[in-house]
């Protein structure tokens, strides 16, 4: 009998609920302590908005949708799939990917999804009240039905794309065993997309806008939704300006790539995999 997935993923999640209920106070420590770390950071840029009316372009509460689209985007990733591609070398390891491997349900979902770190989550909802509180405060701020619309969708997109490079370098695990030298190098090439595109400018920005936009798809993942909620007209009001309607389209074509090469990696992975026990 074919698996319900949906149903298998909400009882992973309620599994993990639970797990993390019965250590409370731990729970409590991690959800304060993350979102205190993401507290710290707005009020860094709060102290740095004192001295400058905008970065790039971006003023003091455009960059704090930034923010909040970034918290969005990172805790859902972290949540639901950081704790599982961190533990996909030790069940290679340990032989535990065997066990995934003789489960009748695809082994992709099994090991991107089996845990959820519910305490993540705590940024998500840090995120939502930055948002409802900036979004009032943009000068002339209009919000239209296809904003509603578009912003939880390129989210989502974002979301995908993180995970795509995740697992993809994740898998590297299943090759090179207990190394994870590759999937550790996902935490560097992630950092450039907490910026705003703008900055990346000059002989030295601009390759680096180029390679983490059209190569490793980096920089749209904050980027789309963040332009499209606090940044959507040009300067004749007329509609999300050109190049960002083609960033919107470039981001549906980078979310799908990213997910059909980061199956046929994992793909592959499997193929070349021994078991621990021969």
């Amino acid at each position: 009998m074919h698996p319900s997935y949906l149903g298998v993923f909400l009882t992973f999640a309620r599994n993990s609920l639970i797990r993390d209920m019965t250590f409370r106070t731990n729970f409590l420590i991690e959800v304060v302590s993350s979102m205190s770390w993401m507290i710290m950071n707005l009020g860094f840029y709060t102290l740095v908005y004192q001295f400058t009316p905008d970065i790039e372009g971006w003023g003091k509460y455009e960059f704090f949708v930034f923010i909040a689209t970034t918290m969005f985007v990172n805790s859902l990733v972290q949540a639901f799939f950081m704790p599982n591609a961190q533990e996909l070398s030790e069940l290679v390891r340990t032989g535990g990917l065997d066990f995934a491997l003789l489960k009748p349900i695809d082994t992709q979902f099994l090991v991107s999804l089996r845990r959820v770190n519910w305490s993540s989550l705590g940024n998500f909802f840090v995120a939502l009240v930055l948002l409802v509180y900036a979004l009032p405060r943009i000068e002339n701020f209009q919000l239209f039905w296809w904003q509603i619309l578009l912003y939880p969708f390129y989210v989502l997109m974002g979301v995908l794309i993180l995970y795509s490079i995740m697992i993809t370098l994740a898998a590297t695990s299943i090759w090179l065993g207990r190394n994870q030298s590759l999937y550790d190098f996902w935490f560097y090439i992630t950092n450039f997309s907490r910026y705003p595109m703008e900055i990346y400018r000059g002989s030295y920005g601009e390759p680096l806008r180029n390679a983490f936009t059209f190569v490793i798809p980096i920089l749209v993942v904050i980027n789309v939704p963040a332009k499209i909620l606090a940044k959507p007209f040009n300067s004749q009001g007329g509609g999300m300006a050109a190049d960002w309607r083609f960033l919107a389209l470039f981001t549906l074509f980078a979310t799908a790539a990213s997910l059909i090469f980061s199956r046929w990696i994992f793909k592959k992975a499997l193929g070349s995999y021994r078991s621990a026990s021969s």
